[in-house]
């Protein structure tokens, strides 16, 4: 039975912090619609499980991804291959990390951000979060642009202003309900599998390179260490980790210890079997840019288009290489990418602005002005500097994304640390090392490629010395704040919480999915279940 709210644990501080959350984390009454997970422990629990773990792999599979992806194959072949499957196995262990956090204490990361940090850290935090929110819009709008102009010839900067309908596309599909939602989130996510499985077959890449660049680590030629920091910030994004950990509470639970690790346990697998999805679609991918850009019967003009490849240009490659077909393909799956990542990023929008700030929109509010200002740069460089223009934007928006990755890992590792443990059976210390280790090389990479890159900009600049001098001094202030910014989450010790949604002793106790996520996701319409 659903505790009242007198006997609800809250969290026990001993220092300043946001330390009450308006929005209960149990509700009193039961929704029979709610998608529930039976108390008998069952393989079939798992399709109860599904769908968090699409929703999430959208976020690896977005016009972002698919511009890094050809560049990488068009100038260095199937060379950066293994970044994609590091990236993907990273990815991984981070995700269920998020994911565990929500099922093992009811709430998600952004709302533990807001108990645990003071208003300033809490504040600062917010606003990163939203700017990697708009970072991961901008490829969605540019790629949704791009789409429409290779199905339909519509100029790239009025398909930008079109991008703007999809917020009606949302509204329409929330409808339905969280569990068609999903199938069809899904249905794109193998849409997006076949239309690549089937340029893959025509454009033929040689199994032994690709196996080859999968297994090899190798960084070769100027550029490679930027690109591949591109692709890792396409992969790894930190509005998924505040997604994931939201989307798991739509679902009603057992809160027996069983009944927790069955769910820690699943999600596990769906997510693994999503971003398995995902991944081989980053393969397909890379391997096709690889194929088509390295053909021996190549035209001087086609490569010239691989030597500065992007979204639009790749269109134009495939007809001319492999046919027009292949072209509208392409298209298709990209128009299908971005329009399902507008609904993760208004997602995980919603969910950072009502944990940071305990402030809740409507959807199509949220999703609007999350989309104005994807919109507004998108649409000044798509007219300034064209389709060329906007593919760089979207290279720059992917390394956003990567530096601002640490501001939700590692909040994500220090709560999970001494939240999510659940007994000995569990390898949780040995997970949670494993991702303090990629964590630190992530943010190692990207600290490295943004001194040196700086350095070498201040070096081979033609600016005077004075000016020189000043722009060293406001770029490694800007650096050092970066840094110091890192290591006070790192090192700052988090104070003692008891995990909001325990696990008990029984083996009949339900805890009732979270009301306020479920209406996030439904606008105010409940889900249906399909399961008995």
């Amino acid at each position: 039975m659903a505790a009242s709210a007198s006997e609800r644990p809250q969290f026990i501080s001993s220092n300043g912090g946001n330390r009450s959350f308006s929005n209960a984390p149990l509700i009193d009454n039961s929704d029979p619609n709610q998608i529930i997970v039976p108390e008998k422990k069952s393989w079939k629990n798992f399709f109860a499980y599904l769908g968090p773990g699409f929703l999430v792999s959208i976020a690896y599979i977005d016009p972002g991804n698919f511009e890094t992806d050809l560049q990488a194959g068009a100038q260095y072949k199937y060379e950066l291959l293994w970044i994609i499957l590091v990236a993907s196995c990273a990815a991984l262990v981070i995700q269920s990390l998020a994911a565990n956090l929500g099922v093992v204490t009811g709430k998600h990361l952004a709302e533990h951000c807001r108990a645990e940090y003071s208003k300033v850290p809490n504040f600062l935090l917010w606003v990163v979060a939203e700017i990697a929110v708009v970072a991961c819009d901008i490829p969605e709008v540019i790629g949704t642009a791009f789409a429409l102009n290779m199905l339909f010839s519509i100029p790239v900067w009025i398909g930008v202003l079109l991008t703007g309908l999809s917020t009606l596309m949302l509204l329409a599909l929330q409808q339905y309900g969280v569990r068609k939602l999903e199938f069809l989130i899904a249905f794109l996510v193998f849409t997006i599998a076949l239309c690549f499985v089937i340029e893959l077959h025509y454009s033929k890449p040689d199994p032994g390179e690709v196996l080859h660049g999968l297994f090899v680590p190798q960084l070769k030629g100027n550029g490679a260490t930027g690109l591949a920091i591109s692709l890792l910030g396409a992969m790894v994004m930190p509005h998924n980790l505040f997604l994931h950990s939201a989307l798991v509470l739509s679902r009603k639970i057992p809160r027996s210890s069983t009944g927790i690790k069955e769910a820690c346990r699943f999600y596990l697998i769906e997510s693994g079997l999503a971003l398995m999805i995902a991944f081989l679609i980053n393969v397909s991918v890379i391997s096709v840019s690889g194929a088509v850009c390295n053909a021996p019967d190549l035209t001087p003009e086609d490569r010239a288009k691989c030597e500065d490849l992007d979204l639009n240009k790749a269109s134009f490659l495939l007809r001319n290489v492999v046919g027009k077909w292949s072209s509208k393909l392409f298209a298709i799956a990209l128009l299908a990418s971005g329009q399902s990542s507008t609904i993760t990023g208004t997602y995980a929008g919603q969910y950072v602005m009502q944990g940071f700030l305990d402030l809740r929109l409507e959807p199509w509010l949220r999703n609007l002005l999350t989309r104005c200002l994807a919109i507004i740069p998108s649409l000044i460089v798509a007219l300034i500097g064209g389709s060329a223009g906007a593919g760089k934007l979207i290279i720059i928006a992917s390394m956003i994304l990567s530096f601002e990755l640490p501001f939700a890992l590692v909040p994500l590792l220090k709560f999970t640390s001494c939240k999510t443990k659940m007994d000995s059976h569990v390898n949780h210390m040995a997970i949670t090392t494993l991702t303090w280790v990629i964590g630190a090389l992530i943010m190692g990479i990207n600290i490295y490629y943004i001194v040196s890159s700086f350095t070498k900009l201040l070096i081979h600049s033609h600016m005077k010395l004075a000016l020189v001098i000043f722009c060293g001094i406001l770029g490694f202030s800007g650096i050092a704040i970066y840094l110091a910014s890192i290591a006070y989450l790192v090192f700052r010790k988090n104070r003692k919480a008891i995990p909001l949604l325990a696990s008990t002793n029984s083996q009949t106790v339900e805890t009732l999915p979270r009301q306020d996520i479920v209406d996030m996701q439904l606008h105010g319409k409940a889900a249906a279940s399909d399961l008995d």
